[in-house]
């Protein structure tokens, strides 16, 4: 891209344009009224060093049929590299840049920064969700996992339930007592978890964001009324919480298609029969609509798995595009 004048966002103007309880209901609006969202393009990119990098191309368009042909709408795309050896260098896991762009001409509106939208909205797509599927009086917020997601999860959750202890837990102590640190900053109530199984016995919520493959959130340890998000397995072969956790929770989406397809959280339980389809109770579009209902008992378990939606990102970009404008 060459032209100067087109508006380029940068992390900085991204947190300036957005807030947690704003955002979410932004998303809110975007899920009841839909957009075009193929599923995401996944390839692997093998490298010479014998590594390999997951190329993501993720489209999302303005629902025309939908919003009427009187609204110009946008399409938008966010191009994402994950390359999991980076932390060992220094550098994020996770690059991105997204591309926004006039829904009827396919002008150029914008280019933003795709690692930091991708947190806001992935942050507040899961809170989104914890309005549904969470107690409202849910007060003890466990994150499992310490890298760049952890702080927004904690401040989105604290933005749409009355958290009063947030506990941070990750394999390295270090890392779990620097996020923890980060929050307080904030004026959270954060501290650094030594021990997982005893969180996991204690929360209202667990937020999940890490790139296990064996899992992390033993279904066991769960108390009842809990509400499970998971958020970093992006792969079949990735797992955060155990066939137990799926077997007890009442089993909720972004979306239907993304999570089916790429999800290993839903995938295995579906290939092993843990979990049949028509136990993925509902998806974000469903619950927006109000076509299913979210939590139906104060004791029941409930499962959030995301995956992220472009709409999401689409939505979370023109947000950002307008508050410039605004």
């Amino acid at each position: 891209m060459t032209d100067d004048s087109l508006p380029h966002f940068v992390a900085a103007d991204i947190d300036r344009a957005l807030t947690f309880p704003s955002l979410v209901e932004t998303l809110r609006e975007a899920f009841r009224a839909g957009a075009v969202q193929p599923v995401r393009h996944h390839h692997t990119v093998e490298r010479p060093d014998g590594a390999a990098s997951t190329l993501l191309l993720m489209p999302a368009w303005t629902d025309f049929v939908r919003m009427g042909a009187s609204d110009d709408g946008f399409i938008g795309v966010k191009v994402v590299t994950v390359s999991p050896d980076n932390n060992a260098i220094g550098k994020p896991a996770v690059m991105g840049l997204y591309l926004l762009l006039d829904g009827r001409t396919g002008e150029p509106k914008a280019l933003i920064d795709g690692q930091r939208l991708t947190q806001w909205r992935t942050a507040c797509a899961s809170a989104l969700a914890a309005t549904w599927l969470a107690r409202e009086d849910a007060e003890r917020l466990l994150i499992v996992g310490a890298g760049a997601m952890a702080p927004f999860l904690a401040r989105a959750h604290a933005a749409v339930r009355p958290i009063r202890a947030i506990r941070i837990w990750n394999r390295t102590a270090a890392n779990a007592e620097a996020a923890a640190a980060g929050l307080r900053g904030l004026g959270l109530p954060a501290e650094a978890a030594a021990d997982l199984e005893a969180e996991l016995q204690q929360a209202d919520i667990i937020s999940s964001a890490t790139i296990a493959t064996e899992p992390l959130v033993k279904g066991a340890l769960l108390r009842p009324g809990t509400h499970v998000d998971l958020v970093g397995g992006f792969t079949p072969s990735m797992r955060e919480a155990d066939d137990e956790a799926v077997r007890r929770a009442r089993v909720f989406v972004d979306t239907r298609a993304g999570a089916g397809k790429e999800a290993g959280d839903i995938v295995q339980p579906l290939a092993s029969g843990v979990l049949r389809p028509d136990q993925i109770v509902a998806d974000l579009h469903e619950l927006a609509r109000g076509e299913r209902s979210g939590r139906e008992s104060r004791d029941e378990i409930t499962l959030f798995k995301s995956v992220g939606a472009a709409l999401e990102d689409l939505a979370a970009g023109i947000a950002v595009y307008r508050s410039r404008a605004g």
